[in-house]
């Protein structure tokens, strides 16, 4: 061990039980914070693929039915979740109760309708998918600079009662508090930066995914009131 690190760990044991609580509590965010990284980068980037590959996959298909196969081999895909979605909504309005394939402009409207919500609820639970966890990392990178500073003052607090307790002001009685003081400061930039980068790079990608998805929901759209109109006139 070096003695660089053989000192900041003499910092840490001799310091007091309330700078103490506030490295445990930072110690307590870096860690969640950086399991959510690890989460959610795998799990976006799986989304990401996965979308992909589905778009690729659905303009190759020349029915909605063998696009609906096709989805159901890529679970991880969001886009591929809001076709299912939509695909079997617009299965039970064609179908519904045993009644006859759509005929007349009313249920035309009707089922064009269903199917646009059902779409709508499908984005909104998607992007809420992609989104759990990571308000965390925004409260990491909001909260820790403060909790950090809050250990650095109380430090310091106890560093001058020191001084004014031993009646010495030398470098070699305030030097060794102050800097035990400060290391809460420099662990709580430790925790937000890492945190408020992921959170930033995470909102990104969700926000290009959220638009990816309405576009091919208004292209999903379009081909199923086709679909639709060719029933009609069937």
């Amino acid at each position: 061990m070096t003695t660089e690190s053989m000192g900041f760990f003499h910092m840490l044991t001799d310091a007091g039980p309330v700078v103490k609580f506030v490295m445990l509590l930072l110690l307590f965010f870096s860690i969640i914070s950086w399991a959510i990284m690890f989460i959610k980068f795998r799990y976006i980037r799986k989304a990401y693929k996965e979308s992909a590959d589905f778009t690729d996959v659905f303009w190759q298909c020349r029915t909605l039915a063998d696009a609906f196969t096709k989805a159901k081999a890529l679970r991880s895909s969001p886009m591929a979740r809001i076709f299912i979605t939509a695909y079997m909504e617009m299965a039970r309005t064609d179908t519904k109760e045993g009644k006859s394939p759509l005929k007349t402009d009313a249920s035309f409207f009707q089922a064009m309708g269903s199917v646009k919500r059902t779409l709508q609820r499908a984005i909104g639970v998607e992007v809420r998918r992609l989104s759990q966890l990571v308000p965390f990392l925004a409260t990491a990178g909001n909260t820790a600079p403060f909790i950090g500073l809050f250990g650095t003052v109380w430090g310091i607090m106890n560093t001058f009662q020191g001084i004014g307790m031993s009646g010495s002001a030398s470098l070699a009685v305030v030097a060794p508090g102050i800097s035990e003081a400060l290391v809460a400061t420099a662990a709580g930039l430790a925790v937000a930066i890492p945190a408020v980068i992921a959170y930033n790079y995470f909102i990104d990608r969700i926000r290009v995914l959220d638009s990816e998805l309405q576009s091919f929901s208004s292209d999903l759209l379009n081909i199923i009131e086709k679909d639709i109109q060719r029933q009609m006139e069937a």
